[in-house]
């Protein structure tokens, strides 16, 4: 299987938008510790919420 320039430049994307995601959840973990919180679960919502418009502006973008 062949893999085009185009669908490379779409898994590239993705895989870093991912691994961005994972490291803002390991710094959130880092910083607050063990024991969350309210401050450390809001920051857990508001970033879980930022992936998600990310990714769908990462989709919007790579569908052009």
């Amino acid at each position: 299987m062949d893999i085009d320039a185009e669908m490379r430049r779409k898994i590239v994307v993705s895989i870093v938008s991912v691994g961005v995601f994972f490291a803002v959840f390991i710094g959130i973990g880092a910083t607050f510790g063990p024991d969350l919180g309210s401050t450390g679960g809001l920051a857990l919502v508001g970033s879980v919420a930022l992936f998600i418009i990310v990714m769908a502006a990462t989709g919007i973008f790579l569908s052009d």
